[in-house]
């Protein structure tokens, strides 16, 4: 113990020095958007490299199971192709109905967390392959989540199993809309709120996107309903919505250009303006 106030006694100026510089460091990267935005650009480009090792390690181990899992799809796809039935009519993913191959950025899922209340996944394409923030993220069985940053090779997600997130969303037969956002509690379900009681709906009723936004195309698959609250004070319903994403086993999604985007969000700044 004597030997530790010793050393604090004989380097303390630089102690001070180095906590000093930390302090300057720590506040100008706070009041400075410009130094906060390198630095979560940075951030993202370490911690991308570090999470594709490991997930690249990941793979190599499951490389068994990843076999097993392609032997039955292949089996599956046999069948189809001897069913006359089958075959007959090319299947589509209703999922990415209206958006072009052309606009879809493919990438994969490098990093995922779902055991906090604000979580993100971390992808292995960046600015390099046109990613920018607010872009809609998904895959073929329904939305993932928004990008939120972004460096040359990498881009964070804010996942759909964030406090966070605030997603337009309404009932696929009756066009009601709410706000679907997620109560933190169980990782297959989200939440649809503000719902007017109006609505005509019943456990199993598809949930997708309601197209009010310039992030997500409209009819995007989310899940189904599960359970119904009412709200005795404001007659507005809140459905559980079960998922049609199993959000802790993720794997290649797509990306989701928005062309629109900035002459949309320009148009409807001007005429909050005006």
């Amino acid at each position: 113990m004597q030997q530790i106030f010793n050393f604090i006694f004989k380097n303390s100026n630089r102690i001070l020095f180095l906590l000093l510089l930390g302090i300057s460091l720590s506040l100008t990267i706070q009041s400075h958007s410009f130094h906060r935005s390198k630095i979560i650009s940075s951030a993202n480009f370490l911690s991308g490299g570090v999470y594709e090792k490991v997930n690249n390690l990941n793979e190599y181990l499951n490389l068994k199971t990843q076999n097993d899992a392609l032997a039955l799809e292949n089996a599956k796809l046999k069948s189809l192709l001897f069913n006359s039935e089958d075959t007959t009519s090319a299947r589509k993913l209703d999922s990415l109905k209206g958006v072009k191959v052309e606009d879809l950025i493919v990438s994969k899922v490098i990093h995922n967390s779902y055991n906090v209340y604000e979580n993100y996944l971390t992808l292995n394409s960046g600015e390099l392959q046109g990613v920018k923030t607010d872009m809609g993220v998904v895959n073929s069985l329904g939305i993932i989540g928004i990008i939120e940053n972004t460096s040359p090779k990498y881009a964070t997600v804010i996942s759909i199993l964030n406090k966070r997130t605030q997603i337009n969303a309404k009932i696929k037969k009756s066009n009601h809309f709410g706000s679907l956002n997620w109560n933190g509690k169980s990782t297959g379900f989200v939440q649809l709120t503000d719902l007017p009681r109006l609505a005509l709906i019943k456990i199993g009723d598809t949930i997708v996107t309601g197209g009010q936004s310039v992030i997500f195309p409209e009819n995007i698959n989310i899940g189904t309903i599960a359970k119904i609250y009412r709200d005795t004070q404001t007659n507005f319903y809140t459905l559980d919505v079960k998922l049609f994403n199993d959000m802790t086993n993720l794997g290649h999604v797509y990306i989701i250009k928005s062309k629109d985007r900035d002459e949309i969000t320009n148009l409807e700044k001007r005429e909050k303006d005006e």
